[in-house]
This record gives C-alpha cells, sequence and structure tokens, in this order.
C-alpha cells in the first residue's frame, strides 16, 4: 500500500516535504502527531490527525501520539490572532487522562506489533531542562530570523496585540519535540494540520542542524464547510468525541445534516471506504439526492469508529423516535419513549405556572431568550409544540397540552428539541 498515493485521493496532505514519500516506500517508518490538551477531550477537529495516525499504521509503520503536557503550558499562536490562556499543572493533568484514554480507542497499542502506537508526553523531557539548557542546546541552532519568517509569527507581529515572548518560542519547544524523537524513538516524521506548517519545519531544520540527520514531514488541509461555517461547530459549540459532552445522537446528527459538497469531501477523509465502494456511493447518491445516502452512510461510519456499534444503534433509534414518524401525534411516543430520547434539551417548568400564553412560556422555560424573540419564531412558523406547529401566539400552554400528564416536547426550527417536564 502506498500510504502517500492513499492520503492524496482522500484529500488529506496538503504540504509535503520532498523524500516523504520515499522514506515511507523505504522502511517501516515512526511518525508523529501532538495533540493539544486545552480540553479533557478531542473533538471532530482531532479526527483527521487520528486518523492519519490509523492510516499510518495499516501501512505498517509506527503511529506516536504526542499530548502537549509541556506546550499546553505555553500556547500555540498558530492560526490564532491573540494569546490564550495557559492551563494550570491540575487541569493539564485531567485534560491529558482524557485525551490518552480516547486515543487508546483508536490506535492498536498491543505490544506484541512491531509497529505497536505509542503515546508519549513532552513534559517528561521537559520538566528538568533548564532554560539556561534549553537556549544553549536549542536556541542557538535556530536564528530570530528564520523563526519570524514564518507565516503564524509573521501575521501576530504584524497585529495589534503583537506576541510575547512565551508564544515567539513555541516553534522551537515544538522543533525539539520532534528531534527529542528523532534521537530517543528513531522518529522521522512528523505529520499535523496546515496550520502547523511552519513549526514542523523548524523540527526538521532543528534535526538537520543539530544532528546532521534527514527527517520528513507532511501536513492535511484544515478543513472548512461548504456554507463558509467553522467544521466541527454547531449552535452549541464543538462536536466533542467525549459522549458526556456530545451524545450519539447529536454526533450522528452532525454528520447526517452534511451538504451534499461536504458529505462528497468528508466521506473519503472520514471513512475507510475505498476509492471504488465512494465511487459507487457517490452515483447511487447522485441518482437520488434526497434519500441522502452519501450522508447516511458518512454518519453510519464515523459515528461506529468514535462510539462504536452501540452508539450508532442507539443514535439511530434516537433518530428513528424523533424523525421517522414525525407526522404521528407525540402521543404516539411513550413515557419510556420521551425519557430516554438523547440529543434533547431538558428543561423543567413548574406546574403553578400553567395556564400563561405560549410566548411567556417560551420565555419563562428558558428554551428562548426573550418574549420578543418567541414572537417573532411563532409568526414564521418556527415553534411546534408536541409535533404540532403554533400559530397562535396567545394559545395557553395548559394541563391539557401535557404528555403523560408531566410532558412538553417543544421543537424549535428543524433540528432543536426540548423536553420539558412539568410538575
Amino acid at each position: 500500500m502506498n500510504l502517500i498515493e492513499e492520503l492524496k485521493w482522500r484529500g488529506m496532505i496538503q504540504d509535503i516535504m520532498p523524500g516523504t514519500e520515499e522514506q515511507l516506500k523505504k522502511e517501516s517508518t515512526a511518525g508523529y502527531i501532538g495533540f493539544d490538551p486545552t480540553s479533557d477531550s478531542l473533538h471532530i477537529g482531532s479526527l483527521v490527525p487520528i486518523l492519519l495516525l490509523v492510516h499510518l499504521q495499516k501501512a505498517g509503520h509506527k503511529p506516536v501520539a504526542l499530548v502537549g503536557g509541556a506546550t499546553g503550558m505555553v500556547g500555540d499562536p498558530s492560526g490564532k490572532s491573540e494569546e490564550r490562556n495557559l492551563l494550570d499543572e491540575t487541569t493539564l493533568n485531567h485534560n491529558l487522562a482524557g485525551v490518552k484514554k480516547q486515543l487508546e480507542k483508536f490506535l492498536d497499542f498491543n505490544p506484541s506489533l512491531p509497529n505497536k502506537a505509542e503515546m508519549v508526553n513532552n513534559y517528561d523531557w521537559f520538566k528538568n531542562m533548564s532554560f539556561l539548557t534549553f537556549i544553549r542546546d536549542v536556541g542557538k541552532h535556530i536564528t530570530v530570523n528564520y523563526m519570524s519568517a514564518k507565516d503564524s509569527v509573521k501575521k501576530r507581529l504584524e497585529g495589534e496585540n503583537g506576541m510575547s515572548f512565551t508564544e515567539f518560542t513555541y516553534q522551537l519547544v515544538q522543533g525539539y519535540d520532534f528531534y527529542w524523537l528523532y534521537a530517543n524513538k528513531n522518529c522521522k516524521l512528523q505529520m499535523g494540520g496546515s496550520d502547523q506548517w511552519g513549526n514542523i519545519t523548524t523540527g526538521t531544520e532543528l534535526i538537520r542542524r543539530k544532528s546532521g540527520g534527514e527527517a520528513f514531514a507532511f501536513t492535511c488541509p484544515l478543513l472548512t464547510k461548504a456554507d463558509g461555517g467553522k467544521f466541527g461547530k454547531t449552535e452549541k459549540g464543538n462536536v466533542w468525541l467525549d459522549p458526556e459532552k456530545t451524545t450519539p445522537y447529536q454526533f450522528y446528527q452532525f454528520w447526517l445534516n452534511a451538504a451534499d459538497t461536504d458529505a462528497e469531501k468528508w466521506i473519503k477523509i472520514f471513512t475507510f471506504l475505498t476509492r471504488e465502494e465512494v465511487s459507487a456511493l457517490g452515483a447511487r447518491h447522485q441518482l437520488d439526492p434526497g434519500a441522502r445516502l452519501l450522508q447516511k452512510t458518512l454518519a453510519r461510519h464515523v459515528t461506529t469508529f468514535v462510539h462504536g456499534e452501540e452508539g450508532y444503534r442507539k443514535a439511530l433509534a434516537d433518530t428513528e423516535k424523533m424523525f421517522a414518524n414525525a407526522s404521528a401525534p407525540a402521543e404516539s411516543l411513550s413515557e419510556e419513549d420521551l425519557q430516554s430520547l438523547e440529543g434533547v434539551e431538558r428543561f423543567n417548568y413548574s406546574a403553578a405556572q400553567l395556564g400563561v400564553d405560549v410566548v411567556s412560556f417560551l420565555a419563562e422555560s428558558g428554551i428562548i431568550a426573550s418574549k420578543g424573540e418567541a414572537r417573532k419564531l411563532i409568526q414564521g412558523g418556527g415553534i411546534s409544540i408536541n409535533r404540532r406547529k403554533v400559530e397562535d401566539a396567545k394559545l395557553p400552554v395548559d394541563a391539557s397540552l401535557l404528555l403523560h400528564g408531566k410532558y412538553l416536547l417543544v421543537q424549535k426550527g428543524k433540528k432543536n428539541y426540548y423536553l420539558v417536564t412539568v410538575g
């Protein structure tokens, strides 16, 4: 298997250093990607680098996942317009444990494998290194001119807020990661998002200048959505890999709601379907785009990859409960169905307040921010209660509307559902 050819047709390579493909053809190679521990869960933006490591291992190479215990304390300026908050050690350690647990789901760490996955934490080699040692053994090999020429640095230096010395040195710290892994783990390849190209090439340059060695690199494109929105973001923020932060149902819905142009691109990146399978799927989709075959296949594969077969089945069951019989009255949902629905925001409402008009109910329950917004949504046909569109802003919300004597299923727009328990 030619790994680079495979990744290119999938649209997973943007920049590549000369000689990288030849190195991967020549011998089993250790390659690493860094993961940022700013949260105790990765989100779907991290899936591309995770998949790069999976593809690397499938092709017979050794994947190394670096969690940035040290760099998480510094902050990476790449792709950012201002300095981020630094993490304290307790938070950082909590986040590292969460990230490690997730990565272990996707990579094979079986010690009997010649190319078993490995996880490293750059805090292990930085914790005992003094500042003087760093500037002597690392800083002297890379000039300020070289560092300042990087796009990520230039943009910040030209901006209003400038750049702290801490963030300016980030590329040296990341560069030393690559050097350390090269010297101690025979790691000759670094991968990452295209915004990391400057930091990655600093690492290859440090290896060349400090030890006369040769290292390689490639990056993947940063994903965008067809509508201009940020990939991996919804109204509620990031789409997380942790089911406690983003339920399997919500996760599944993100992929299911992809635009056709996005689904065509993402099916190659986020699944392991072959070129022939993707081509055949695309042709079938074109015959009946309304059936959303691409989106359903994409959602099934990615949800199963992240949450397992059980998570996918649960997401599918909840989707069917919510949408399959959307024309049927909400009364057809059992109390158990209502209680087990995922991806639904839950609110409590006092029985003593029943009888108010629907505008007041929506604002008082917290579903809608204000009465004005609630009124506007009702006028635009954007509110349903128990699967019936609300047409009268004066509709009283009383006991006659309650499902099983204590529930109201509210819908805002096409995708936002709320379960209100009255008591």
